[in-house]
């Protein structure tokens, strides 16, 4: 299933990292897509979209939507 969220905080490729390694935490296979400069996140993944926000948020992020 597609997910998109919008994260605020990503200002590098450092961040961007942290963000697809910590959806990975959750999702191993989870392919991930990242645009830093529209803050948006796509991930594809079966894992519940709260699993995934959270594990972002856990890294330092804010998940707006």
């Amino acid at each position: 299933m597609n997910q998109t969220f919008i994260v605020s905080g990503m200002t590098c490729g450092h961040c961007e990292k942290a963000v697809a390694r910590a959806v990975k935490q959750v999702d191993p296979k989870a392919e991930v897509k990242i645009d830093r400069s529209l803050g948006k996140v796509e991930v594809e993944s079966a894992q519940p979209r709260e699993a995934l926000a959270s594990a972002i948020v856990e890294e330092g992020y804010a998940v707006e939507a």
